[in-house]
């Protein structure tokens, strides 16, 4: 069996698809969204496969600017409990959109085999790997954190970097900057040592400062 071919429980998409097919309109209109590649390497990245996309986190719009930006492909967003969890409807929405659910205070193998299992069915996850919204000092990344290597390392998935710059202005179009997958496995191996891991995060954020540029 080969890399993300194993199969996962099948989900049921219908309230996803019925929201992405309403808003696709207004959102293509409003945003006019503009992907940039790096390469030829990172126009490949996303096309089909399993990926973890990580990206900057300015607004809590980004999530909406991904989905934009990437609308060819269905993305389930890492998001804390207590955001998902605020009442009846967020719980509602957050498992209609099958967002993975994890505790930045406790983080379980539970979260962890729910990254892994739907990265390893071939599909989308979404984060911040910042970890919370850097509104304060939107040109600077805060520190990446580091658990993002481990779910794309059990997810046997690549890491897609991209850095959303968002508009300014009504009449400015969104820009998805996206960078060329990094490969966690084929640069550390199976088994990373923490001190890998913590090169790895600073790599990542590296290159996202330098996505900024395109």
């Amino acid at each position: 069996m080969s890399r993300n071919s194993e199969k996962a429980p099948v989900k049921n998409y219908f309230w996803y698809d019925v929201a992405a097919a309403t808003s696709a309109i207004p959102a293509m209109l409003g945003f006019r969204p503009k992907r940039v590649y790096e390469s030829d390497k990172a126009k490949q990245a996303l096309k089909r496969g399993g990926a973890l996309v990580i990206a900057n986190h300015n607004s809590f719009w980004d999530p909406v600017y991904l989905l934009a930006g990437i609308w060819f492909r269905r993305q389930h967003f890492v998001c804390t409990k207590d955001l998902a969890e605020h009442n009846r409807f967020t719980r509602w929405a957050f498992r209609q959109f099958h967002c993975i659910l994890i505790d930045r205070d406790n983080f379980s193998m539970n979260s962890l085999r729910a990254v892994s299992e739907v990265l390893k069915a071939g599909k989308v996850v979404s984060m911040f790997p910042e970890g919370h919204v850097n509104a304060e000092n939107s040109q600077a990344l805060a520190p990446f954190k580091s658990g993002m290597i481990l779910l794309a390392q059990q997810g046997e998935s690549p890491i897609v970097p991209v850095y959303i710059k968002k508009p300014k202005r009504f009449y400015n179009r969104l820009v998805i900057n996206v960078g060329e997958p990094v490969d966690i496995r084929a640069l550390y191996g199976e088994r990373p040592t923490l001190a890998q891991i913590g090169e790895a995060a600073k790599l990542l954020q590296d290159k996202e400062e330098k996505l900024k540029t395109l």
